[in-house]
């Protein structure tokens, strides 16, 4: 497996499952994923969400994508890093339209762009349930 083997099923999987602590409490939440490619995995949400704060203190974090269909699970490992990129954040008005209903713009402060740019990714099967895990660093 490579890193575009995880690129691909991440992008082919719209819900995923991020990680966060608060002090010692660990918080898992249901995302719609924006996109992932050579750069890195891409997420988005708005300032006023606990998991901005918790992402701040705390960039360590770990995302999973369960492809049912196929029996596939995807997790990736790493530190987010907070994006000011007025291109992505256009990017992301376009991909994602429902935003403006919610009053965000490109401009606004309380849309909030990061990605994990490096870390380790494992896509685990039934097949390979038993055998050591074959990280892939990214």
């Amino acid at each position: 497996m490579t890193i575009h083997t995880c690129i691909a099923l991440a992008n082919d999987t719209p819900t995923c499952y991020l990680a966060t602590t608060e002090g010692d409490q660990p918080h898992v939440r249901a995302l719609g994923f924006w996109f992932a490619d050579e750069t890195g995995f891409y997420f988005q949400t708005g300032s006023i969400k606990s998991m901005t704060t918790q992402l701040k203190i705390n960039p360590k974090t770990e995302v999973c994508w369960f492809d049912e269909k196929n029996g596939k699970m995807l997790r990736v490992t790493g530190e987010v890093e907070f994006l000011e990129d007025r291109a992505l954040k256009e990017k992301c008005m376009k991909d994602r339209p429902f935003l403006a209903n919610m009053g965000l713009t490109a401009d606004s402060p309380d849309l909030i762009i990061f990605r994990i740019a490096h870390g380790e990714a494992y896509i685990w099967t039934f097949e390979n349930n038993l055998k050591p895990k074959k990280n892939i660093k990214f």
